[in-house]
């Protein structure tokens, strides 16, 4: 789910980087640092505005000045029980990785429907039901997430396809066009 935060950031700047356009790069570099990155919580997407940014405190020793950037960004979050868009990244005899962004997902064999099988012998490699659903890498599925783990800068997520309007076939429904012919 995605969120509007007001975060803090503390920058430091060296000394050649004073002058008029100081504030400008501050915020150049805020965005270069946090856009796309991961606390454990939630990933950073977008900086939309820096809030305030303090007066500079010189370090003593080293001659670099510290500023504290108050700023919104728009942060996402996964929830267990969400159900998210993913693009499968590999597939072996276990299960299947997905991508949902920048949140690698597991959704295990236990965890895909029993009529759709692992195919041992396929090139690539896939889980099949020898009809129209095909799970291999580059496909895209409808993932609902089991649960999600956090570590310092990263974070981890279980799925499942084996629910309704979830897996290979229901994607493949959404993404229809469909044609508006005018009745005469």
């Amino acid at each position: 789910m995605f969120f509007l935060r007001e975060l803090e950031r503390e920058i430091t700047l060296h000394p050649s980087f004073f002058g008029p356009r100081t504030k400008e790069y501050l915020t150049t570099r805020l965005h270069e640092d946090v856009e796309g990155s991961c606390n454990g919580q939630y990933y950073i997407i977008t900086v939309l505005d820096a809030v305030s940014i303090s007066e500079g405190r010189v370090v003593p020793g080293s001659g670099v000045a510290e500023y504290t950037i108050h700023y919104r960004a728009v942060v996402w979050r996964p929830f267990k029980g969400e159900t998210v868009d993913a693009v499968v990244s590999s597939v072996n005899r276990m299960g299947v990785f997905a991508d949902v962004g920048p949140l690698p997902v597991f959704v295990s064999s236990h965890l895909i429907p029993s009529e759709i099988k692992w195919d041992p012998n396929a090139t690539p490699p896939q889980y099949t039901d020898n009809g129209e659903q095909t799970i291999e890498k580059g496909t895209h599925l409808r993932i609902k997430l089991i649960g999600t783990r956090s570590d310092v800068g990263s974070m981890f997520a279980i799925g499942s396809v084996k629910e309704d309007f979830l897996g290979v076939e229901f994607m493949r429904r959404s993404h229809r066009t469909w044609e508006i012919r005018n009745i005469e």
